[in-house]
């Protein structure tokens, strides 16, 4: 299949009936007990690189594809229509952590992307009547362009909205040469850092670049439903719409029973498909989560059946067996899109709306 017939395909099948997305790729890669020399391979050795790699999980798509591929299959068997790219800190600002020049740093979404390409034409072709779709992962930064890093001084920033939007560009330039069906702009705590990403893929567009669908991923960080530049999920929505994703939703840092009520209010407010990956449950004193498959997807089954979702998956803790219960409590009718009155919407921290 080409490109365009994958998208195309991706859209039909939103339409029919709710998509699953894959698991952590964390969790997996913990279990693993990977060493030093795991990560370095042959092309990151000591001398040229000081310092640890271990931890940098993302540098595994060039030292060790083969651990990137077997996570892709392990999801796909288990009923995911997309897997993601190995590729959620592989920018340059993120991977200043590690040294990691900018050739390197590039290399990782474009091997990354080649490898989940590979793995999932090859679940396709044993499959044609469930096609498997490959996301680029665009993960945040440790840099925020909205909060000030000094409390003394409410203007500092560690980053230029120029420096962010580069370092986006850079990676999004290099899932596509890599073959990615759709972005995945996700964990988002700063929409501002968001908004560079999408003004990446736009002006990329605007170059030449083949238009994928976008879907975004916001991160409410604890029970006061805002996000951590302090924005509500309608407030969210309205600051990132203009992108017209594919679809908006939520993933990370709650469980499935502190998720919902802010999923149902996407649900209500968003036309366009709504997604949502949560944790499995709330980390324990360990800082592991113990939510099993069976409890997670019985939050999933309902969210289901009230007709909140058109995307699901699993974020932190969540494994394949979490989503092989996922995909089977999943498999219910698609939330209808609603269309919404033409208003002019606005938003900082709060929502605003003017009815026309």
């Amino acid at each position: 299949m080409t490109r365009a017939e994958r998208i195309a395909a991706l859209k039909a099948a939103a339409k029919e009936r709710i998509l699953v997305f894959d698991g952590s790729w964390g969790a997996l890669i913990q279990r693993m007990g990977l060493e030093e020399k795991d990560y370095r391979g042959e092309r990151f050795t000591e001398a040229a690189y000081p310092g640890q790699m271990k931890g940098n999980n993302d540098i595994l798509c060039l030292t060790r594809p083969d651990i990137v591929a077997d996570i892709h299959n392990q999801y796909f068997a288990v009923g995911a229509d997309i897997s993601e790219t190995n590729t959620f800190s592989a920018t340059t600002i993120a991977q200043a952590d590690y040294d990691l020049d900018p050739q390197s740093v590039r290399d990782i979404s474009y091997e990354g992307a080649k490898t989940g390409r590979r793995v999932a034409d090859e679940w396709t072709a044993k499959t044609p009547d469930k096609p498997r779709f490959l996301a680029g992962s665009i993960g945040p930064l440790n840099k925020m362009l909205s909060m000030s890093s000094d409390v003394n001084d409410p203007g500092a920033r560690e980053v230029t909205f120029d420096q962010v939007y580069d370092a986006y560009r850079m990676q999004v330039e290099a899932l596509y040469e890599g073959g990615v069906d759709l972005y995945i702009i996700e964990t988002i705590t700063d929409t501002l850092n968001c908004k560079a990403a999408i003004k990446a893929v736009k002006d990329l567009e605007a170059e030449g670049q083949e238009a994928l669908p976008i879907w975004i991923s916001g991160t409410i960080t604890d029970r006061s439903g805002r996000t951590l530049s302090g924005q509500t999920v309608e407030a969210f929505w309205n600051s990132v719409r203009h992108a017209e994703p594919f679809a908006i939703g939520l993933n990370c840092a709650l469980g499935a029973d502190l998720m919902r009520p802010h999923i149902a209010e996407l649900a209500r407010i968003a036309d366009t498909h709504v997604a949502a990956f949560p944790n499995a449950g709330l980390p324990n004193e360990m800082g592991e989560y113990d939510e099993t498959p069976e409890q997670t997807a019985g939050h999933i089954q309902e969210w289901a059946s009230s007709g909140l979702l058109n995307l699901v998956g699993g974020c932190c803790g969540t494994t394949p067996d979490h989503i092989d219960a996922i995909a089977k409590a999943a498999d219910q009718p698609t939330r209808t899109v609603p269309g919404r009155p033409r208003a002019m919407r606005l938003s900082g921290l709060e929502p605003f709306e003017l009815a026309s």
